[in-house]
């Protein structure tokens, strides 16, 4: 089997969330067979910023895509996740 590479962007509730204070958490909650590979804290819009964060995923556990969603939707004060790109190496 292989690995998948996949970018996500977090946004989060307002721009008083800790966004380095996430990406802490993120290290803490990835299931099995997922790793974080690096991470951006990016400008959106006044004052707005997100993470945008790479992940990588051995793809023999068929459920490791969506547990790591479901982990990140559950992180406080994030409002939004999304897949922004994946690639299978």
């Amino acid at each position: 089997m292989g690995q998948i590479v996949a970018a996500y962007d977090l946004m989060p509730e307002s721009t008083e969330v800790n966004l380095e204070a996430v990406v802490k958490k993120i290290r803490g909650i990835v299931p099995k067979g997922v790793q974080v590979l690096d991470h951006k804290i990016l400008p959106v819009a006044f004052g707005l910023k997100k993470i945008n964060i790479g992940f990588s995923i051995n793809d023999e556990n068929e459920t490791a895509g969506s547990d790591l969603e479901n982990a990140l939707s559950s992180l406080p004060g994030i409002e939004n996740i999304e897949c922004v790109s994946s690639t299978l190496l």
